[in-house]
């Protein structure tokens, strides 16, 4: 990406309430087999969603497509919790960040970049996902978890220079947009 379109992209996130974000080469993203299992074991999302495994396809699926793009856009957003133990209270938060991650995505197509976006949760567009019986209803609206791609991101935020948590009663979400022509 050249100089110019970066500029450009990063005057218009000034609008948006991007706490963080960085510039990533592909091979900075670190992919493992690790993450699957904490999804497998402890999402309650894991084999009901097209935005998780295994519906996304496997972690060397998942990298394959990633490989397909030529760069990545690592951003967080931020969000005040009463108690960052409540898990209600805590995803309620989700769905700002999920637009943020639609508009930075919609930047991005503006210029004419093929992107895949992904997000730190699993998708809830739908009460009930389609997985499996049936095709995704809303595949342009659809944001993957970037955890179901395998992708660890604690090690993705130290790479990128980004805190991964932000103090107590913050909820600090992840986005991942990468890009290509």
């Amino acid at each position: 990406m050249d100089n110019t379109i970066r500029t450009e992209l990063e005057e218009e996130l000034r609008e948006l309430p991007v706490i963080q974000y960085a510039w990533v080469a592909k091979a900075e993203i670190p992919f493992s087999e690790k993450v699957r299992t904490i999804c497998k074991e402890e999402c309650p999302r894991y084999g009901k969603s097209w935005a998780c495994p295994p519906g996304v396809g496997t972690v060397g699926e998942c990298r394959a497509i990633c490989d397909e793009f030529e760069g990545a856009f690592v951003f967080t957003t931020v969000a005040e919790v009463q108690d960052i133990m409540n898990m209600e209270e805590t995803l309620a938060t989700r769905d700002g960040h999920e637009e943020v991650t639609r508009e930075i995505r919609d930047l991005f197509r503006k210029r004419s970049f093929r992107t895949l976006a992904m997000s730190g949760d699993s998708c809830a567009i739908c009460p009930e996902c389609a997985y499996p019986a049936g095709p995704c209803r809303h595949p342009d609206r659809m944001i993957p978890c970037i955890e179901g791609f395998g992708i660890v991101v604690p090690l993705l935020a130290q790479r990128a220079g980004i805190a991964f948590e932000n103090g107590g009663g913050v909820v600090t979400w992840f986005g991942l947009i990468l890009y290509g022509r």
